[in-house]
């Protein structure tokens, strides 16, 4: 598991598509071993929608973020 993990970032770290690189990020989240989201995404709107999924998952789980 460790060693997917890691390949996984190191597969974020190089990825150029955004949306390929939105999936890699969420599953990392998932998982809890995804990096912040300043390092995760250059664009301000790819930060917005990582809080968006952050918050939808939130939410589904009854914990709420503010």
């Amino acid at each position: 598991m460790a060693s997917g993990i890691e390949r996984c970032q190191v597969d974020l770290g190089l990825e150029q598509d955004r949306g390929k690189r939105f999936a890699l990020w969420a599953m990392l989240y998932l998982l809890g071993y995804a990096p912040d989201l300043d390092v995760a995404f250059e664009s301000e709107e790819d930060r917005e929608a990582a809080r968006n999924f952050m918050d939808l998952l939130a939410a589904s789980e009854g914990n709420e973020v503010s």
